[in-house]
């Protein structure tokens, strides 16, 4: 992996996707924890997204680099709202700056009330469906993986997270105002958040590097774990620019 000459060596700070805790990260902690401190941030702290924003702050160091997968990008560029002083870099992954529709909240609801009626795990399979990653050898081992997540973490945050994600801030001048290093990773194959929506979210931050991910769905970092410590070293690497994210 390269060596990250011009980063400052703050912690390396990452937010899980829904439904998600440490494990969906475990190959880009094993690559990175030999340069620098890393830590997982659990997605908890309510129902809302600047309340599991505000608990995450509460814990994190002074300066950091974050990187965000799917509903953690979401909450990522809400800290990069609050907080923008504090975050170094940025990396925003499977996910979107757009609040969610009418219709996408209330397709929600069947979800919510099955998770608190027993049915979890059919909530879980329906939240992320097979065909949101990549067809091949490992796509049933990281939907096990996923379901075994999400079964752990338990039906009381799975309401809340799904509250939060319905009544999400549009964050598209959060990420016009940013101002560090800012790296977009996309799979090729995400239906979920499809490669056009990375690339509207690159446009918006300026001199943001968009990267896709050849042979990835919406979860790259274990779909292709190498690939993805690439661009995340690449990333680390770059030199800061003169600017701050609240610039």
């Amino acid at each position: 992996m390269e060596q990250a000459g011009n980063w400052g060596r703050e912690p390396v700070v990452f937010l899980p996707g829904m439904m998600c805790d440490a494990r969906v990260f475990t190959p880009q902690l094993q690559a990175l924890s030999v340069q620098a401190p890393v830590m997982v941030a659990p997605l908890h702290g309510g129902a809302r997204i600047d309340d599991i924003a505000t608990h995450i702050l509460s814990m994190l160091p002074a300066k950091f680099a974050l990187v965000g997968l799917s509903m953690g990008g979401i909450v990522a560029l809400e800290i990069l709202r609050r907080a923008p002083e504090r975050i170094t870099r940025l990396c925003l992954m499977a996910t979107t700056p757009l609040s969610e529709t009418p219709d996408q909240a209330a397709m929600r609801e069947p979800l919510i009330v099955s998770a608190r009626t027993g049915g979890l795990e059919k909530a879980l399979q329906l939240s992320l469906p097979p065909e949101v990653l990549a067809p091949g050898a490992r796509r049933l081992d990281i939907l096990n993986l996923v379901r075994a997540m999400g079964l752990d973490l338990g039906a009381e945050l799975f309401v809340d997270q799904s509250r939060a994600l319905q009544r999400r801030l549009d964050q598209q001048a959060t990420a016009r105002r940013c101002r560090v290093p800012t790296l977009i990773l996309c799979g090729e194959y995400d239906r979920l958040t499809p490669v056009k929506r990375h690339e509207f979210l690159a446009e918006l931050i300026p001199h943001a590097r968009l990267e896709i991910i050849a042979g990835a769905g919406h979860l790259p970092g274990l779909e292709q774990p190498e690939a993805v410590n690439r661009a995340l070293s690449q990333w680390l690497a770059a030199p800061a620019k003169a600017g701050r994210s609240g610039a």
